[in-house]
C-alpha cells in the first residue's frame, strides 16, 4: 500500500480507529504527534475524533554512516536509548554516538521550546493517547517517546511500519495500529508518493491551528 501523501494517511488511519471494536476502546483520547512527520498524520486523526492535539518530541540518533538509520534516539531528559541488536549488527557502542546524541539532545530542546511556546504538555493521565508517526522503520524512536508516559492505554498509530519495528514496540503499548506491514520495508518514505520533509514552521501552524475552534 502508498499513500499520497501524509495526510491522506492520516484520514486513512482515522477510519481505522473510528472503525468498531476499536472506537469503543478510545476513551478520552488525546493524540501527539511525533514531530517533525507525524505532524500532519497526528492533525487528520485529531480532527476526525475532535481530540486535542499535542506533541510528543524525540530525536532519532543516527549511525554515522547514515544518519536516516535510527539506532537510538532520546525523549525529554532521559538517556538515550539504544537498539542493541543494531548497535551489534553494525559494531558500534554508545560511547562512539555521544557527541552525535549531544547533538540531538540540543535539537530536541530546541525543538520543545519551539512547538511548545511555553505551554505545558498534554496532560494524559487517566487518558487514551493516541501517538502518531508517518512510520516506523526500526521503532527505537517511538520507544524512547513512550518510557515514561503513564496514561490509561497507549496506542501507536503509524500508516506503515516493518514487522521488526512492530514487534520491538510491542511491549511498550497497549495496542498498535498500523495500515500496511511490508516485508521487505527498507525505508519509510518509500510508501508515499510525497514525501516532502516537514518543516518547523508547519508543525507550529497544525499546533496553532488546533487550538482554535474547528
Amino acid at each position: 500500500m502508498r499513500f499520497r501523501d501524509r495526510r491522506q494517511a492520516g484520514r486513512k488511519l482515522a477510519e481505522r480507529l473510528r472503525e468498531p471494536p476499536q472506537a469503543e476502546r478510545l476513551r478520552n483520547p488525546v493524540v501527539l504527534a511525533l514531530p517533525r512527520g507525524g505532524a500532519p498524520v497526528a492533525d487528520e486523526i485529531a480532527q476526525a475524533l475532535h481530540a486535542p492535539l499535542d506533541v510528543l518530541v524525540a530525536r532519532k540518533i543516527g549511525a554515522p554512516f547514515n544518519p536516516e538509520l535510527g539506532v537510538g534516539a532520546l525523549a525529554g531528559d532521559d538517556p538515550p536509548l539504544y537498539d542493541e541488536r543494531a548497535l551489534a549488527t553494525l559494531d558500534l557502542t554508545p560511547a562512539q554516538l555521544a557527541p552525535r546524541a549531544l547533538e540531538e539532545r540540543t535539537e530536541l530542546r530546541r525543538r520543545e521550546q519551539l512547538y511548545r511556546r511555553g505551554r505545558p504538555p498534554a496532560d494524559v493521565r487517566d487518558r487514551t493517547v493516541i501517538v502518531v508517526d508517518d512510520g516506523l522503520a526500526t521503532g527505537v524512536t517511538a520507544r524512547a517517546a513512550l518510557r515514561h508516559r503513564r496514561p490509561a492505554r497507549v496506542i501507536l498509530a503509524v500508516p506503515v511500519c516493518s514487522p521488526e519495528a512492530a514487534a520491538a514496540v510491542g511491549p511498550e503499548i497497549d495496542e498498535l495500529v498500523c495500515l500496511d506491514r511490508p516485508d521487505p520495508f527498507q525505508a519509510v518514505g518509500l510508501w508515499y508518493e510525497d514525501f516532502a520533509r516537514v518543516r518547523d514552521d508547519e508543525v507550529t501552524d497544525v499546533l496553532r491551528a488546533s487550538l482554535a475552534p474547528r
